[in-house]
């Protein structure tokens, strides 16, 4: 987590914007996130992991992408040199024009359905797309020595891992352009004029769609508590009921055992807690 200083210099060397407010977004997995208000304009700012910069100028090439398809999304922000981040010791910082509207609620089920609605929209209009910083989907190395935390960590990323690859090799699954963090104050809705979208678009990778739906459902709360979600996704989206219903219980664990990761690598020890809890039950 980088200083304010550091934020703010960034901001002032790499765009030339001077805050007058900022205001910490909701915490999402992949990355962190500010709004920042500068002169009469409002922003959100990324920072991203260091060796992440190419996969994040992938996801703000996918957002313009979305924003060519008519789906209301941060126009993003180039540097004074023309670059679309600026790298620093912290990772790559990332500027887009916040999109008018206000954040969903996960917890709402009218905004649950705007929000599964959206995100099948997404995926639906990055089909196709393509970027030279878009990863290969490959969310956990089980080698990793940071997986030594705990006894029980290693084997249990290796679990999930093992039976994710399982369902990718025995199931025809969905594949396309994952926008990695669909957390619902990602996505935001217009009173005014009644239009969804989304602040930005995380682009983490290519993969199966379904890993997205299930990073969704965990931010939901879990499947009890997402239905209106899944059935937003399921009209909107291009992954069909019988695909989300047989992939969904395996790629929940996968995606637990990605916060169990992060988790164990930055120090967390209430957030492994809470993985480790999630991981031993439950099924796929």
């Amino acid at each position: 987590m980088p200083d304010a200083e550091l934020l703010r210099s960034t901001l002032r060397d790499e765009w030339h914007l001077v805050p007058s407010e900022i205001t910490a977004l909701d915490d999402v997995l992949l990355s962190r996130g500010w709004e920042v208000t500068a002169g009469s304009r409002t922003y959100v700012v990324r920072l991203c992991d260091p060796g992440a910069r190419l996969p994040v100028e992938a996801g703000l090439v996918a957002t313009e992408h979305l924003r060519g398809r008519d789906i209301a999304a941060g126009e993003p922000v180039r540097t004074l040199s023309g670059s679309l981040t600026a790298q620093t010791e912290a990772g790559a910082f990332a500027v887009l024009h916040r999109v008018p509207g206000r954040r969903l609620d996960g917890g709402d089920p009218v905004d649950q359905q705007w929000w599964g609605d959206r995100l099948g929209a997404v995926h639906r209009a990055l089909q196709g797309f393509h970027h030279p910083g878009l990863r290969s989907w490959q969310p956990l190395d089980a080698g990793a020595a940071h997986l030594d935390a705990e006894p029980w960590l290693r084997g249990a990323v290796a679990e999930a891992t093992a039976a994710a690859t399982r369902l990718t090799i025995t199931d025809r699954l969905t594949y396309g352009v994952l926008h990695g963090d669909p957390a619902p104050g990602v996505f935001v809705l217009d009173p005014g004029t009644g239009r969804a979208g989304l602040l930005d678009c995380g682009a983490s990778g290519v993969g199966p769609l379904v890993y997205d739906v299930a990073a969704a459902v965990l931010y939901a709360g879990g499947v009890t508590r997402a239905g209106e979600l899944l059935d937003g996704y399921l009209a909107a989206g291009p992954v069909e009921a019988g695909e989300l219903d047989a992939a969904l219980p395996v790629l929940l664990r996968l995606r637990w055992a990605v916060q169990a990761d992060r988790a164990a690598r930055r120090g967390c020890p209430e957030a492994l807690r809470r993985a480790r809890v999630a991981l031993e039950s439950a099924p796929g």
